[in-house]
Formats: structure tokens, sequence, C-alpha cells
């Protein structure tokens, strides 16, 4: 099994975990690169993330109490609050020395993309722009944050792929579709997203005319699909009608072989479209990834032999090259 998620290099980038809306009035628990995580906020709304374990005894803070910005651990109620601050041990009485080895050693967290998003140490990079989230004419859709029992390397080969959608998407969009691909030819999108430009004739069974906003049985559509380093993808649709649909999937590894899972939606529509009927047909996309994501055993090979490509590939196999590089993993 070719593991990655203790690869230094990981620590250093952002990772979405949940989403603003998760972390209100409890503790919320989440899991990142193998590590057990708690989350929640302060009395001021600020973000606090830690390791989901009290000093003490070492029991999950995430089964806690929440209080005024603070959290109680359930077995001894040992409190923290700003910045992860140990604030209170009852069994010392009041006005007792707090052992500085008490206090959480917090991870960095913002929030951006209605998602809140941690990095493990040091940042070494930004969370990419999407411009889309500042131009007045765009609404942005969040759509729940999933676990997927599949390996993070998968979903990022998977959505860098387009020659599954004929056989994996046929309750969506991809009946019909042609399975031929032609050559690829991969580019610079943006300052953040490598990846290719493409045309494709797509299903639009009623369920979809809301998200195509068209009554035609066939669309027309001209995407881009990208990455950023090490596993965020975007994909990019315009209609003939000049409606565009910006797809953000983001993938953050839970461990070598569990991933969390959301997509974010920008639309320059007129909002006369229920969100709930947008998200959904993305939602049923993605159910479809999932149940065939989840058949497929262990992590992505990332050598060069291990596992067969064709043409078709050329996405993906650049980003497990440029993956590979980018956790110092030497690949034969």
């Amino acid at each position: 099994m070719t593991r990655f998620a203790d690869r230094a290099p990981l620590q250093t980038v952002w990772y979405p975990v949940a989403e603003s809306t998760d972390v209100t009035d409890k503790p919320h628990a989440t899991r990142l690169l193998g590590e057990n995580l708690v989350l929640w906020r302060s009395q001021s709304g600020d973000l606090i993330a830690a390791p989901d374990e009290c000093p003490h005894r070492q029991a999950p803070l995430s089964i806690g109490t929440y209080n005024e910005g603070e959290i109680a651990c359930a077995y001894h109620g040992w409190t923290f609050g700003e910045r992860g601050q140990c604030v209170l041990v009852p069994s010392s009485g009041p006005g007792a020395a707090i052992p500085p080895t008490a206090h959480l050693n917090c991870r960095n967290v913002q929030e951006r993309y209605g998602l809140v998003w941690v990095c493990p140490g040091e940042p070494a990079v930004s969370i990419p722009r999407i411009p889309q989230d500042e131009e007045p004419a765009f609404r942005r859709l969040n759509s729940g944050v999933e676990t997927w029992k599949v390996s993070t390397p998968r979903l990022v080969d998977n959505f860098m792929d387009f020659s599954h959608f004929p056989w994996v998407h046929t309750g969506t969009f991809g009946l019909g579709q042609d399975p031929l691909i032609p050559k690829l030819n991969l580019q610079q999108l943006d300052e953040d997203f490598y990846g290719y430009i493409y045309e494709v004739y797509a299903a639009n069974p009623d369920e979809a005319t809301a998200v195509s906003g068209s009554e035609e049985d066939v669309v027309h559509r001209v995407m881009t699909t990208g990455f950023a380093l090490p596993f965020m993808v975007r994909s990019t649709i315009r209609y003939d009608d000049g409606l565009e649909h910006i797809l953000l999937l983001v993938s953050t590894p839970r461990d070598d072989l569990e991933s969390t899972f959301t997509f974010v939606v920008w639309r320059n529509d007129d909002h006369s479209v229920d969100p709930e009927e947008i998200i959904a047909f993305d939602r049923a996309i993605g159910a479809e990834d999932k149940a065939m994501l989840e058949q497929v055993p262990g992590t992505l090979p990332l050598t060069r032999t291990g596992v067969v490509n064709v043409q078709s590939d050329k996405p993906s196999v650049e980003w497990r090259r440029r993956f590979a590089e980018f956790i110092q993993l030497e690949v034969q």
C-alpha cells in the first residue's frame, strides 16, 4: 500500500474539514492526516482547532460540554477557552496554578467559501482563489460534508478523468455520451489550477434542467477541469447561453484510506432556482462516484507501473507525478 498521509509536506497545506455551519454551539469532531481534531468557537465567534484529546487523561474533548466559548472535558472537567488555553482544573480548586503543558497545541484555522480550513503545521501555500466568490453576479452554494471510505488520491484521480462519465454517471448526465476521448492538451488554467479544456454533449434529464437552465434533451458544455496540489479539483462548466457553473471538489485525507469530501458551487444564474434543486443533482453525481470508488480498495499506486494508463488518463498521470514530487516520494 502506498502510504502518503504521514508525509511531512502535507502538514503545510490547508484542508477543508467542515462547513462553517457545522461548528456552532457544541464541539465538532473531525480527522485530518491520521489525527483526531476538535473544532469549536470562542465566545467572540473565532474558530479554534486542536487535538481531540485532553492533556490530562486523553479523553476526547469532542464529547465534552460547551458553554460560552469554552469546552469542558467529560472525564474530569478540565476546561479550555480562547486559543486552547486551559482555564480550569476543578480538582485543584480556584486560583491553583495550571501546568503549562495543560494548554492545547492548536492548529492553524480559517474560514473561506463557507468551509473551515485547517493547516496542521506552518502554512507554505495559500488556499486557491476562486474569483467568482468575489463577483456579485455569482452566488455560492455549499453542499454538506461527507465521509467517504475512499483513499483521497483515488478521488482526485476520478475527478480529473471524464472517460468514466458514460459508465458511472448513467443515472445523471452520462447516458449516451460518446466514450471516445479526444487528445487532451494540458495547460495552466490560471494561477492556481492546472488541467485541460474540453467540450462535451451531455444528457439533460428532467432533474438536470435546473442546473443547465435548458429544456433540451442534450446540452453542449465547454468545460475545464484542473487540479491544485495536493488534492483540490475545480471543474468549470459554461453553457451556450452564458450560464456558468463552477464546482470546487475538495477532498481531505482523514488518513490513508478515508476521506472527507464536499463540493462548493458558484453560479451566475438569476437566483430563481431553489439552491436545493441545483445541489441535489450534483449530489446525485457524487453519489455515483462514491458508489464506484468505495468498491476499490487501498490507496492509488503512485508508481509509473502501478496501474495501466492510456491517453485519456493523461491528466491523472500528470497529477500523480506532481503529487509524488510534492510529497517527496521516490517512485519507480
